[in-house]
């Protein structure tokens, strides 16, 4: 080959290796990139709310007595809905009765993005909430979840009635009295103050529903990422008494 030819078909390789250099350099730079967005990506929308099951519920108590002592902090809406647009790292998830009267995000003086909220007459967890549960927990890593009953529960007591009249409501709302029915068939063979027990036993049924529910709550729940604790909201002061928390 000639000394011309020779350099001619250097003058076409070199192109392509220089080609080639610049592509995985530039394949390296977005992979490295690639990596720092998906980090940024998974920073927490609210740092504050990466707690402990302990200290989650630590929190739940100091803002239910801020709430019963009508001190609530005022919360700036508009900077949370900003913050929270691209994402969600609620602290607790509560179970609560769909009673009107009975609004967490207020009892535990919260802000947005704070509480992962499913309500539902009589607070039982069906397959729809521990789904809701299990989101919560396994995709939005929230390590605690609150049972909440509350006094004279309209639910438990239209259960109560039924049994006692073996007579069922109508419309669908025996769908509420069977999954409140085991509480209440306990509650009425005790006697006594049988709403309240009764009340009392459907939150602690559900808390254990709820940290035995497989495959992801129990796993939590074994692991010490989750804790499944009850509570009674109490209508004429707003307190919330703790219940079912071993």
């Amino acid at each position: 080959m000639c000394d011309k030819c020779s350099e001619s078909l250097q003058d076409r390789i070199a192109p392509s290796r220089r080609s080639a250099m610049l592509f995985a350099a530039s394949a390296l730079g977005l992979a490295f990139a690639g990596k720092a967005v998906a980090k940024e990506a998974k920073a927490p929308p609210k740092p504050q709310n990466v707690l402990s099951p302990d200290g989650a519920l630590k929190r739940l108590v100091e803002g239910n007595a801020r709430y019963v002592d009508g001190v609530s902090r005022r919360h700036d809406f508009k900077h949370e809905r900003e913050a929270l647009a691209g994402g969600q790292n609620p602290f607790a998830a509560v179970l609560s009765c769909a009673d009107s009267r009975i609004a967490p995000e207020y009892a535990f003086d919260s802000g947005r993005g704070d509480l992962f909220v499913c309500r539902v007459a009589g607070n039982f967890a069906g397959t729809e909430t521990i789904a809701s549960m299990e989101y919560a927990v396994a995709v939005l890593n929230t390590p605690l979840i609150l049972v909440l009953g509350h006094d004279s529960c309209g639910a438990v007591d239209a259960t109560l009635k039924a049994l006692k009249d073996n007579k069922p409501p109508p419309g669908h709302i025996p769908s509420l009295v069977d999954a409140i029915a085991p509480a209440a068939k306990a509650a009425m063979q005790q006697g006594g103050e049988v709403l309240d027990k009764a009340i009392r036993q459907n939150v602690i049924d559900n808390v254990a529903k709820l940290k035995s529910a497989a495959p992801i709550l129990n796993a939590a729940v074994e692991q010490g990422k989750l804790k499944v604790v009850g509570g009674i909201y109490r209508l004429t002061t707003g307190t919330v008494d703790l219940i079912a928390q071993g």
